[in-house]
């Protein structure tokens, strides 16, 4: 038997540009037979208003809404798991990090005035994998391929032209995971990518074992 898992997708609730309730999300995703999806909102400087950048534990409960939200809807046959899109101060590069727990934020410093090296340390320190999403959408930079764990060869709102470098790049520097997501924000672009799995996965300890094994095929619906 086969599993699908969205693990790249946005809620209105957190994200600004999303435009689907959490619900709503996982309503859809049920519907076009995915078995589960990852909640990676925003965290960047569009996602919080003024007065949460000096205040991490009200940063937090608006960061965690879409979560929390999606988690309700959560059944015997779909997961929901909670993933982070970071992107720094002063920077259009987004990362996808895989592994995270609400605890772990709580713990962790307010991410955004951080840099990429010490962000992924304290990230890979902690058992999570730290990859960078769509590398080849205008303005992004390539990081440095120490600081990663795995890029994300194949996103839903990239054209091919970008997922195809995305992909020979990935290779280059010989990434050890390579995902891809639907960079879910509206009901057109659910289902566009994702991974399919031979085993369902319940936990964060179960995606990162199978993204950290290659076992496991990639969604591409190029648009």
């Amino acid at each position: 038997m086969e599993y699908k898992y969205e693990i790249h997708a946005h809620t209105k609730n957190t994200s600004r540009c999303g435009q689907m309730d959490a619900g709503e999300l996982v309503k859809k995703y049920k519907d076009a037979g995915y078995s589960g999806i990852v909640i990676t909102d925003h965290y960047s400087p569009m996602t919080f208003n003024p007065s949460e950048f000096f205040n991490k534990k009200k940063a937090l409960a608006h960061y965690l809404q879409g979560y929390r939200k999606a988690k309700q809807y959560e059944t015997e046959d779909f997961t929901v798991l909670l993933g982070t899109e970071l992107r720094f101060y002063a920077t259009v590069n987004d990362y996808l990090i895989y592994g995270v727990t609400e605890e772990m934020l709580y713990e962790l410093p307010f991410l955004l005035p951080l840099h990429i090296k010490k962000a992924s340390r304290l990230f890979r320190e902690r058992g999570c994998v730290f990859l960078q999403a769509h590398p080849f959408r205008k303005f992004i930079t390539r990081a440095n391929p120490k600081h990663l764990d795995g890029v994300e060869v194949f996103n839903g709102k990239a054209d091919k032209e970008a997922n195809d470098s995305s992909l020979k790049w990935a290779e280059e520097i010989n990434a050890k995971i390579k995902t891809s997501g639907s960079d879910c924000h509206r009901e057109t672009g659910v289902g566009l990518g994702g991974i399919i799995t031979e085993e369902p996965i319940k936990t964060n300890d179960d995606l990162l074992r199978i993204l950290k094994s290659g076992n496991y095929k990639l969604i591409k619906n190029q648009k």
